[in-house]
């Protein structure tokens, strides 16, 4: 295993990830509009998901590194764009005369324009926040203690994630946000914790097997990074 600079190869396991990613990311969104309650405790039944594409995006930055991890946070946010707008199209669309679901189908589908906009701000802020994170601890630290990367990215990440989303949302929907937020945030965390063993196996599989372990040491940790162009060369 060899460590490489910001840039890796693209390969067959990396678009697999990448998919699984972007499959939870989208599940997420349309089980986001079931509320539970347990305790007086309310969360979104997005979570039962969710909080596998932060653990894949750890592994995403670990083994592939920052920038292999923003092309698929901006190709997720692409995909769920357009499975918004593809669901928005077919609400819309006249329903069979003998069909009597319609208005379940736009209850269960239906996301206000509210919600997405939350959705999608909570997932770019709290996604390149996390592999920020991790990508500059994994500099800190030499590669060294991979569970103090993951966890403490998806504590600040998932504070952000959870704050933006439940803000944006559901205030002044009598929505008990302090409670909501913090469930969610605890909730995504526990998750996170839980899944260390298995973030470990999977980080170690993947860089035995691709045989790369990129460090952004020099890599820019911006969602957006723009090239300049090189100098011409002096005659």
């Amino acid at each position: 295993m060899t460590e490489t600079g910001g840039n890796a190869p693209i390969s067959a396991r990396y678009v697999t990830v990448a998919c699984v990613f972007v499959t939870c990311l989208i599940l997420s969104n349309i089980l986001a509009v079931k509320l539970l309650e347990f305790h007086g405790r309310v969360l979104d039944a997005g979570n039962v998901v969710f909080p596998v594409s932060y653990i894949i995006g750890d592994v995403l930055t670990e083994v592939w590194g920052f920038r292999a991890a923003r092309r698929v946070i901006w190709t997720g946010f692409g995909c769920n764009l357009l499975a918004a707008a593809a669901i928005q199209v077919a609400i819309h669309l006249p329903p069979a005369g003998f069909w009597g679901d319609q208005k379940a189908y736009e209850t269960i589908l239906g996301f206000s324009t509210r919600l997405l906009v939350a959705s999608f701000c909570a997932f770019l802020v709290g996604e390149f926040v996390n592999s920020a994170i991790m990508a500059k601890m994994k500099v800190l630290t030499e590669g060294r203690w991979l569970w103090t990367r993951t966890i403490s990215s998806t504590v600040v990440a998932e504070a952000l994630d959870s704050t933006v989303f439940v803000t944006i949302a559901f205030a002044g929907a009598g929505v008990p946000l302090w409670n909501t937020i913090v469930t969610n945030w605890g909730f995504k965390t526990g998750y996170e914790i839980l899944a260390t063993p298995l973030t470990y196996w999977v980080v170690g599989y993947l860089k035995r097997t691709e045989g790369v372990d990129v460090y952004d040491r020099d890599t820019p940790l911006v969602p957006i990074e723009f090239h300049r162009p090189a100098p011409a060369a002096q005659p």
